[in-house]
């Protein structure tokens, strides 16, 4: 499986970019993981980089992180990434949203919980929860049924 992250912003604090390499270290185990930091900006200046990239992967599947997106239980969300039969490309923005346009392009508006987290939350609730969701998929324990 390929999956790829495109966020917004640096992982500024050491204890989310420690969780984040150590979700992505397991997730290894079970798909090929490409990360793509961008430089804050505006919104518009964010939409426009996250446009770039995802111009490149116009193949994948492109699922947007945002709060007004569907929510999916564990065992839903680790279907729906089972049944993908291409590149997953997941996209987190920064602390002002996504432009319009980047919503646009996306299969799937996703959120992870009706409450706003920051983008560094985001990104390690992601991570776990893509390692969740392949565990689970290959009949692991990390997840309790």
């Amino acid at each position: 499986m390929l999956l790829e992250i495109i966020a917004v912003g640096r992982l500024k604090e050491r204890s989310f970019a420690e969780r984040c390499a150590e979700y992505a270290k397991r997730l290894g185990g079970y798909a090929k993981l490409r990360i793509v930091e961008l430089a804050d900006d505006t919104v518009a200046g964010e939409g426009a980089a996250i446009l770039r990239e995802l111009d490149r992967e116009r193949h994948a599947e492109v699922v947007v992180l945002s709060e007004e997106g569907r929510e999916f239980s564990t065992s839903e969300f680790a279907a729906r990434l089972a049944a993908a039969d291409r590149k997953v490309v997941f996209v987190i923005g920064g602390p002002f949203g996504l432009a319009p346009e980047v919503k646009a392009r996306a299969r799937l508006i996703w959120s992870l919980s009706r409450l706003t987290f920051t983008h560094e939350m985001a990104r390690m609730l992601l991570l776990e929860q893509l390692y969740r969701a392949c565990n689970l998929n290959a009949g692991g324990n990390y997840h309790h049924r």
